[in-house]
């Protein structure tokens, strides 16, 4: 029997504004399988980064119950790490010490420390980039060091918020890949925010669709694609398409550039 690791049940928020309230979220119910890759997709204000928000513990003023392997969240937790759009790296920090940031609160010698950060440094492919500092790096290298202090702690759950929307096009694929392998190694249970459904099909087991004014789930696809997983391909494209219609009849959804210019036959898109 597949385990639980992570569950939303009547889970709803509120937020005050003007003397007024918005209702964020509402009746939102999710069982997130161990190992499992979720991604979750709606219009910008459907509830998609508020919902990671409750559930990495910095929000904990809501409706109903989050619970982690059977512990509801109150709180900020080492089992749960997150990565953000934003690297949010620290300027005057190299790449190792930037990476140990995610292991402050953990109880563990300097020595088990250093070999952690040695660990995930190998891990994102960044081991000549040990005593580098941010401004340095690329977007996409920024990002692996983002992707590595969220994974350093060794947490059960990665929550991505959109984490490779601000990279180009050609950086954002090669980042979907990389993400793919790190995540095979650390056989992590993973829990991806995107606008970006293309994204969603390549990387996720499952894709949520949000709508929202309320924010509540429309509907939850599986993603049954052999991995790797090819864009050119006619299911791919398909899939693609019938999410894309679920979320072009929300007012609110805007298409990224790149899903625009990929509505050509299934033989002409490029992998």
């Amino acid at each position: 029997m597949t385990h639980t690791i992570v569950s939303f049940t009547h889970v709803g928020k509120v937020f005050a504004v003007d003397g007024g309230q918005i209702e964020a979220i509402q009746e939102f119910n999710l069982e997130i399988a161990e190992g499992e890759f979720v991604a979750i997709v709606g219009s910008s204000g459907c509830g998609k980064s508020t919902l990671l928000r409750l559930l990495i513990g910095l929000d904990t003023d809501f409706r109903g119950e989050i619970r982690v392997d059977g512990k509801p969240v109150k709180g900020i937790g080492s089992e749960r790490g997150i990565v953000f759009q934003e690297h949010r790296l620290f300027p005057w920090l190299t790449v190792h010490d930037n990476i140990g940031l995610g292991l402050v609160n953990e109880p563990l010698s300097a020595a088990q420390k250093q070999q952690r950060i040695s660990d995930f440094i190998d891990l994102v492919g960044l081991k000549d980039f040990t005593r580098a500092y941010p401004h340095q790096l690329s977007g996409g290298m920024a990002q692996r060091v983002a992707i590595a202090r969220g994974l350093v702690a060794s947490p059960r759950i990665l929550l991505l918020d959109e984490p490779f929307g601000a990279l180009d096009a050609l950086t954002r694929q090669q980042m979907q890949n990389e993400l793919l392998a790190i995540r095979e190694r650390a056989r992590i249970t993973t829990v991806l925010v995107t606008h970006d459904v293309e994204e969603a099909i390549f990387l996720a087991d499952r894709v949520v669709v949000m709508e929202p004014r309320p924010g509540r789930i429309k509907r939850v696809v599986d993603i049954d694609l052999p991995h790797p997983r090819q864009r050119s391909r006619f299911d791919f494209h398909q899939l693609r398409e019938e999410l894309l219609h679920e979320l072009t009849h929300d007012e609110d959804y805007v298409a990224p550039v790149t899903e625009h210019i990929r509505g050509l036959h299934p033989a002409f898109i490029a992998l």
